[in-house]
């Protein structure tokens, strides 16, 4: 075993002892700080896993900027690894399991770290054509993404506006979206339009004369409008273009939901958050088929957490970002 902070030859570092990020207190990304930790020998329905990579995503920045706690938390949803422990009697989610065996573990709380212990409920085995970033950054965007389809209804048949469709949750909406039979026209910058199209889509550029735009595009008009940015021109267009309400959500826009009678989720929500969990199963099962792609755009050793988030933060990383364990 390696020094604390010695890199490998892949450049990542390994430590004697498990290491996990932690936000001492709330605030900006300063607060965050990498701690040694003792990992906890699993329990009955408990697993540990040897972290390879953990997902970030904007949610883990937002949480430590929330304010809402006063002890230190710990960061990170998702992860995938390889497992090093299971409970008595314990299987993993997806059913059997044993030490060495790949996984991917989703609504989980400290996937900022080397290894932890979970709930087995929340560990599934990861299938084998899906890299360790990729794998780790599939189930926060995906059953986001999953979610929306559902409580919109979308169909086949059905022309759909998603507002933001580069974006992480966008592209997985997009690709299951083309699975159920929809069509989709998403909202986008032109240096994204591939992408776009890459999934399935139409592009269109948001900005003044977005609702034209939109018309032109799909005259016989949209059953349903997605929205994953929160602007106020997301929800306008959304609005005038769809005339059931309950079929326009987003994930970003709080306020302009409660004003409007527009549908507002997210994992902290109770009915989210039974949705995502129970979704978890199918959205590996498309991943290992092929199906459900995630494009990854850069991996970051685990100590530089303040680097991926600091990127992530700027805007537009063009893929999901993964910390490598």
């Amino acid at each position: 075993m390696l020094n604390a902070g010695e890199p490998k030859a892949s450049g990542i570092v390994t430590y004697e002892t498990a290491h996990r990020w932690i936000a001492t207190r709330p605030g900006g990304l300063d607060v965050l700080e990498l701690v040694p930790v003792d990992v906890a020998a699993p329990n009955r329905g408990e697993v540990t896993i040897a972290v390879r990579a953990a997902g970030v995503n904007p949610a883990d920045y937002k949480r430590i900027a929330s304010g809402d706690f006063t002890e230190p938390v710990t960061i990170g949803f998702e992860v995938s690894g390889v497992v090093s422990e299971l409970g008595p009697e314990t299987q993993l989610a997806s059913g059997g399991g044993a030490p060495g065996d790949e996984v991917i573990a989703f609504r989980i709380r400290g996937g900022y770290a080397s290894e932890l212990t979970v709930p087995a409920a929340d560990v599934f085995a990861k299938p084998a054509g899906i890299e360790h970033p990729a794998a780790a950054n599939l189930l926060l965007a995906g059953t986001t993404a999953a979610e929306m389809l559902h409580v919109t209804g979308v169909a086949a048949g059905e022309t759909v506006v998603v507002h933001g469709a580069s974006g992480a949750v966008g592209v997985s909406v997009l690709q299951q979206a083309r699975l159920l039979g929809a069509r989709v026209i998403g909202t986008a910058g032109p240096g994204s339009f591939d992408t776009v199209r890459r999934f399935g889509a139409t592009p269109v550029t948001y900005g003044d004369g977005l609702e034209s735009r939109l018309r032109e595009l799909a005259p016989q008009g949209f059953a349903a409008a997605l929205d994953t940015v929160g602007t106020d021109e997301a929800v306008d267009v959304s609005l005038a273009l769809v005339t059931d309400r309950d079929r326009i959500v987003t994930i970003a826009a709080m306020q302009r939901a409660d004003q409007e009678g527009i549908q507002m989720i997210g994992g902290s929500m109770p009915a989210s958050a039974a949705f995502r969990d129970g979704a978890r199963a199918r959205l590996i099962a498309l991943a290992g088929e092929g199906k459900l792609v995630v494009p990854v755009a850069r991996t970051y050793p685990l100590q530089e957490a303040r680097e991926a988030l600091a990127f992530l933060q700027d805007g537009h990383p063009g893929g999901k970002l993964a910390l490598l364990a």
